[in-house]
């Protein structure tokens, strides 16, 4: 689940964070009260679930509550990367001497939570990781033992930051690993975490998420924030009418499961495989052969006829693909007769020839002799398992490239 920053920033101020006087509102009339109960220049910003904001015209600076209402009627109906804000927040505009920044990351790697700490801050961290390696320290710390200000310290002190700015940021990254355990965080980032003229430390910006199977145990924090249970896991990622349509149809029927990506694919060679790792292994077969895959699919657990069917028709309505590499590893429990009948129906149905249009069929699994008898009859291409995944996804780029040409 990812925060608002609105939300993000009530976080931290929970976990003893100093944040900034802060208000939200969905309305302009309000951001002109928020505005001036703050007093003196504001910002505005746009609580949308994506970045870009700042060059979308999502932020802007008021030196007057009037200015403040105005800025904050514009924002609100401004889309940024297609999304609607939620409402605006008004942050007084800091007085600022320095900007840093700190963060926690799950490390999937490691399988740690990952600190990270720059005297950089206002900008993304990965860039100045890049190109300043020596301003960004880091440390990893496990989600068993107790957790030590040391440790935050260390992190620090490696970014080269000393003095009172070390002594005065490490209980702020230290209470923020600990915001990262309690919560369920995969992500906890301030950034930046100011050095104001005054010497103190303020959170100007904030930005969460909480790993999808720590919902249920953060029920309390989630209805404190004022979330919804229809809300979900808000997330950000918009089908496409392709992936839309095989979701339909597998929620159509309970037995097996399909499942349809096209985001990041503009080939023209349409792919109905399966098998857990069997989809990743034969999508990079094809492409490292020279193939353009038009999607991405999985199919198995002993699917429907209608299933299989829905899948492939999906595909082949896909824009500029003709045929289909229809393929998946051995599962046992797969029957090869249903998944051949249902390639088939779709190349019918559309009125294709399957002959023509199923580049090769390789699925070995349950009833496959009765599966092979479907192929022949219709005179479809198709191998066992003593062709290998590589050399079946080579057969049909050479085939299809070879029809295309």
């Amino acid at each position: 689940m990812r925060f608002y920053e609105y939300e993000a920033r009530e976080i931290v101020k929970r976990a003893g964070i100093p944040v900034t006087d802060y208000g939200f509102t969905t309305d302009a009339a309000e951001a002109k009260e928020i505005a001036a109960r703050i007093g003196g220049p504001t910002v505005i910003k746009s609580q949308v679930l994506t970045g870009g904001r700042m060059k979308a015209g999502g932020v802007k600076f008021a030196d007057t509550p009037a200015e403040a209402e105005a800025y904050a009627k514009d924002i609100l109906k401004l889309e940024i990367n297609g999304l609607e804000p939620r409402g605006v927040l008004v942050d007084p505009k800091a007085d600022v001497k320095q900007e840093y920044y700190m963060g926690v990351v799950w490390d999937g790697a490691a399988k740690k939570p990952l600190m990270l700490f720059s005297d950089m801050g206002g900008i993304d961290i990965e860039q100045v990781a890049e190109e300043h390696p020596d301003h960004v320290g880091r440390g990893h710390f496990s989600t068993l033992q107790p957790f030590s200000d040391f440790m935050a310290k260390q992190v620090i002190a490696d970014a080269g930051v000393t003095g009172k700015a070390l002594q005065r940021c490490t209980p702020i990254l230290a209470r923020l690993a600990q915001l990262f355990l309690d919560n369920d965080m995969i992500l906890a980032e301030i950034n930046p975490i100011a050095e104001l003229h005054d010497g103190t430390f303020v959170a100007l910006d904030a930005h969460m998420e909480m790993e999808n199977e720590g919902m249920p145990r953060q029920k309390a924090l989630i209805k404190a924030l004022g979330i919804g249970a229809e809300e979900g896991a808000r997330e950000t990622y918009v089908p496409s009418p392709f992936e839309d349509a095989v979701a339909a149809v597998d929620a159509a029927d309970h037995r097996g499961v399909i499942q349809g990506k096209d985001h990041g694919f503009d080939g023209t060679i349409g792919l109905i495989i399966g098998a857990g790792g069997g989809s990743l292994t034969l999508t990079d077969a094809v492409r490292q052969q020279g193939g353009k895959p038009a999607n991405y699919s999985e199919i198995g657990g002993n699917p429907s006829v209608a299933k299989a069917c829905g899948l492939a028709k999906a595909v082949l309505e896909k824009d500029g693909v003709e045929q289909i590499a229809v393929m998946m590893s051995i599962v046992s429990n797969t029957r090869v007769d249903i998944v051949a009948r249902g390639v088939i129906k779709a190349c019918l149905e559309l009125g294709k020839d399957p002959a023509e249009t199923i580049a090769i069929f390789r699925i070995p699994g349950a009833w496959e002799e009765e599966g092979f008898k479907i192929l022949d009859k219709y005179g479809i291409e198709y191998c066992d398992r003593s062709v290998s995944l590589w050399e079946a996804a080579g057969r049909a780029v050479e085939k299809i490239q070879g029809a295309a040409a």
